[in-house]
């Protein structure tokens, strides 16, 4: 019997995941420029689809961007 692969649905979150995991894994690094730098793309997907978003998505676009905001200051602060 061959083995059937299972592709997820298409989702507005599978665009910002990659980019939140990225960005997770390379403040866990201390990486602060890249995790910056895929903030900031997360943030101009965010503007870029303003007023098309449903309101789950945009909660989910919006509260991705701001854990990820908190956790850069945090490092960058030196926070422990």
């Amino acid at each position: 019997m061959e083995k059937k692969e299972v592709i997820p649905p298409l989702e507005f979150s599978s665009l910002v995941m990659p980019f939140y995991a990225r960005a997770l894994e390379a403040l866990d690094k201390g990486e602060l420029a890249l995790a910056m730098r895929l903030i900031d793309l997360i943030d101009l997907l965010h503007e870029k689809t303003r007023g098309n978003l449903t309101e789950e998505e945009r909660e989910f676009i919006t509260s991705t961007a701001a854990s990820l905001k908190i956790l850069y200051f945090k490092k960058a602060g030196g926070e422990k």
